[in-house]
């Protein structure tokens, strides 16, 4: 070590942190990345899921059917009606780290949080926190701001019902512009409901319930015309699977542990994914592909397991090897689950057997119709020398393949890449510039893309622009292998922008929905018009923002309309691709039938989408008069 370097360390460069300090530091080590709620694994969602989970523990453990929240004005009251936590130590259950009821496994044996970090990671992460309780008669609150205790009140009596009541209001320092958007937070309580059947959640006067468990999540993310056959429904103790097959291509799983949703799955997928394959094998007495048994696959499968491990604080995946300490393997668990019951289920209903046979069967022509294919198109994705002159890739890749202890840290970093796909020299040229090379990648298209409606997959390897793409992203073998976390759309806003952006998301629709399905897919919003004087320079998206801003303005400020993405310099850009990024997530609504969705937006010009046209059309107009005022 060279002398300056001992001289700069020393006593002084030694800290201890407060546990709130700490969190406020890193965040990022308790609740995943921070966001603005465009994305559902934002941080504000995880502080309400972190309350709720409480909330849950509660009516799995037999005390409180249901749960109230209500948002307002970026407000959260949560309120159960539980046991509620015992008065005297209100403060210590969300202030002081390690402290919690739910180290002793007797009293919450399959509980999702187990660490006694959730609630205090809130309070630290809030600049207003109140918690109430409420017991036998009594009542006790406290109030803190950032983690630091406000107000201890005296305990008084009260005529509530017993159970806990938490408000909050996350700190804007931390959660930058945040916002909700409601088709995340309705899967968030569906999830809920769906893994404890009669609960009742209520969400600013909401009501979710679920009576079947994930037969009602399937039926609610798929489509009674797209499945093959229908729902098959199982149960067993500690575990439940709803598995069906649809028409479109790619597997999609949503995956549960003592009623967390693990997005990022675990051993207990992966124990699934290999049961049902041995299950199907052994029932057909056919050596099938294990691609084409899970090809077109919809399923949900939640097991509850004592004390389970997970790989990091927000638990999205899930690392126990066994259902308990000294326990039944997960593998054996779940596939044993799987060979008696879904093979029972399966002779008892033969209409349901020969659908599935026919849909592994249409896979298994499929996968050798596009063998050949495939090879050439791979040899032309290398002769493209993609990694040069189609994509300019992030640092984060350039690493080894992390091992040990890195690899739960990498799981969470890699959620912070981004690819932007976007059209064009000037448009790409502008983000490359800008972008953090850490995280952030950029893909160019040449040109518009094809209108990839009604095609068979084979288009994407006999295609040079969504070949490319397809191993960009690689996602050729299936969307686990995803290379980025966020894939976002970035076209310039005008006509040939929209139309673009179209393409962009008919192209993962038809063939990765899954990526939709999973809310990996936005669209980048950067701002219409720049309005300056020499004092003061503002970024509108619309005209209401540029009308505000002349007003703040005044004296005739200097106004730019930016029709494409190659006319915001360099400099500026970094603004709109950073910390402030704004993005609309591509959501598709339940129930929303994506062939019918395809071909009315991207079929042939039927009456039903000129209606449409012409009714919008004046939408348009009005807001380009506007602009000639």
């Amino acid at each position: 070590m060279a002398e300056k370097d001992l001289f700069n360390y020393s006593e002084q460069n030694i800290r201890t942190l407060d546990w709130q300090e700490h969190i406020r530091l890193r965040p990022g080590m308790y609740i995943g990345k921070l966001g603005d709620g465009s994305s559902p694994d934002d941080g504000v969602y995880v502080l309400i899921k972190e309350v709720i989970d409480n909330c849950i523990d509660e009516h799995t453990m037999g005390y409180g059917k249901h749960v109230d929240v209500t948002i307002k004005d970026k407000s959260i009251t949560i309120r159960d009606y539980g046991r509620g936590i015992p008065l005297g130590k209100v403060v210590d259950v969300v202030s002081k780290m390690n402290t919690g009821a739910k180290y002793d496994s007797k009293a919450f044996q399959k509980s999702v949080g187990l660490n006694g970090v959730g609630t205090k990671a809130v309070n630290a992460l809030s600049n207003y926190f109140k918690v109430t309780a409420f017991r036998e008669g009594k009542e006790k609150t406290a109030e803190f701001s950032r983690g630091l205790l406000q107000k201890e009140h005296k305990e008084t009596t009260t005529k509530e019902e017993n159970g806990t009541e938490v408000v909050f209001t996350p700190d804007e320092s931390i959660f930058k512009n945040f916002h909700f958007v409601q088709e995340f937070l309705d899967n968030q309580f569906w999830n809920y409901c769906y893994l404890n059947a009669g609960l009742v959640m209520n969400l600013n006067g909401k009501r979710y319930i679920s009576k079947n468990g994930l037969l009602d999540l399937l039926q609610r993310k798929t489509n009674e015309d797209e499945i093959r056959y229908p729902i098959i429904h199982l149960k067993g103790e500690d575990i439940e699977a709803a598995i069906t097959h649809e028409n479109g291509y790619g597997e999609e799983y949503y995956s549960f542990v003592n009623g967390q949703f693990t997005t990022q799955g675990g051993t207990h997928l992966a124990a699934f994914r290999e049961g049902y394959v041995k299950t199907i094998r052994d029932f057909f007495k056919k050596d099938y592909d294990a691609a084409d048994i899970r090809g077109s696959i919809c399923a949900a499968i939640s097991v509850r397991v004592q004390e389970p491990v997970f790989e990091s604080q927000t638990k999205t995946k899930l690392g126990s090897m066994s259902v308990s300490e000294g326990g039944e393997s997960m593998k054996n668990f779940i596939g044993n689950f799987l060979l008696k019951e879904l093979d029972n289920f399966l002779h008892k209903n033969t209409a349901t057997a020969d659908a599935l046979k026919k849909r592994i069967e249409q896979n298994e022509r499929e996968r050798k119709e596009l063998a050949g294919i495939k090879k050439l198109a791979n040899e032309r994705a290398k002769k493209a020398n993609l990694h040069n002159k189609k994509l300019r890739d992030c640092k984060f890749h350039y690493n080894d393949e992390p091992t040990g202890k890195d690899k739960d840290s990498i799981v969470e970093k890699q959620k912070e890449t981004t690819i932007f796909i976007t059209e064009g020299d000037s448009a790409s040229g502008s983000i490359t510039k800008s972008r953090n090379v850490n995280t952030q990648a950029v893909f160019s298209l040449r040109g518009k893309p094809l209108n990839s409606y009604g095609l068979t997959k084979k288009i994407v390897y006999e295609n040079e622009e969504f070949n490319l793409l397809q191993h960009a992203l690689n996602i050729e073998e299936g969307y686990e292998g995803l290379r980025y976390y966020n894939i976002v759309i970035a076209t310039d806003a005008d006509v040939d922008g929209m139309h673009i952006r179209l393409l962009i998301m008919t192209f993962f629709l038809q063939f990765f929905p899954d990526l939709v399905k999973n809310n990996h897919v936005s669209i980048l919003e950067t701002p219409l018009f720049r309005v300056r004087n020499k004092q003061e320079t503002i970024y509108c998206y619309d005209e209401t923002e540029k009308q505000a801003a002349m007003k703040k303005l005044g004296s005739k400020p200097e106004i730019t309309r930016f029709k494409g993405l190659g006319e915001i310099s360099p400099d500026e850009f970094a603004r709109f691709i950073g910390a402030d990024m704004k993005l609309q997530p591509v959501i598709m609504e339940q129930g929303e039938h994506i062939q019918n969705l395809l071909e009315y937006y991207m079929g042939k010009n039927t009456p039903s989408r000129q209606d449409f046209i012409i009714d919008n059309l004046k939408f348009e107009l009005d807001l380009v008069e506007q602009e000639k005022i």
